[in-house]
């Protein structure tokens, strides 16, 4: 009898346990649902006052300058180049470049490295929300996140937002910080040659200079410069 009034006491207390880990769950859950799309919706008339990126640089010791700055005070000698060097059809897809993304996905079955694939887009998402290092939760999550992007956002900020938080060198982020720490000009002031060797180490920042570029950077600010008149109209999106 002693035995039974003891499970009996216990029973109420384990329940109570488990119906309160389920509400923590759903109310996890519904942060994790919600807190993206909250901010996703403020982001469209504010700017980030800092990305996941930016903290984890910070605690590696790498610093912090950036500055915000609006859509007309980028030189559209860089949206052209961001366009050209990372994302040719964003002008033209709703978030996703299935071909490239397909292409990607076949390599990384295969065991290779699976570059491309990823939109100026996913990278908007990635780099607001996201960690940097590469892995299939990431990229998982990352395609909600651009649907969302795409739904809520025009281009324009979606390409504003992604030049104002992407980094250029060791604690350098946004395209006025770049400006000035590469080149000693505002975003605005960009020429054509400077925004290509900009748009030139967006995939290596930490390694490759766009201030002093060796033969590598050169060679691939050419090829953007070359792309752009090559892209003509399909760069309209972000030209006006």
């Amino acid at each position: 009898m002693v035995r039974s009034k003891k499970k009996a006491g216990q029973r109420p207390v384990t329940r109570r346990l488990i119906q309160r880990a389920r509400r923590w769950l759903l109310w996890g859950l519904a942060i994790i649902v919600c807190l993206p799309l909250v901010l996703t919706l403020a982001y469209r008339f504010l700017p980030p006052p800092i990305t996941p990126l930016m903290v984890i640089r910070v605690m590696e010791g790498k610093g912090l300058e950036k500055d915000w700055v609006r859509w007309p005070e980028i030189s559209p000698n860089l949206r052209r180049a961001a366009v050209a060097a990372e994302d040719n059809l964003f002008c033209e897809h709703r978030g996703f470049d299935w071909g490239s993304l397909e292409v990607a996905v076949r390599s990384y079955a295969d065991g290779k490295r699976a570059g491309g694939g990823s939109t100026i887009s996913m990278q908007t998402a990635k780099n607001l929300f996201l960690w940097p290092k590469r892995s299939v939760v990431r990229k998982v999550l990352e395609v909600p996140l651009t649907a969302t992007l795409e739904l809520l956002w025009p281009k324009q900020r979606i390409m504003e937002v992604y030049l104002n938080i992407a980094e250029w060198g060791p604690g350098v982020y946004g395209a006025e910080a770049a400006a000035q720490a590469h080149f000693g000009v505002s975003a605005d002031k960009l020429s054509l040659r400077q925004a290509s060797q900009l748009a030139a180490v967006l995939p290596n920042p930490l390694n490759w200079s766009a201030g002093k570029p060796g033969n590598h950077v050169t060679s691939r600010a050419a090829t953007i410069r070359k792309r752009i008149r090559q892209l003509g109209p399909m760069l309209d999106c972000v030209t006006e």
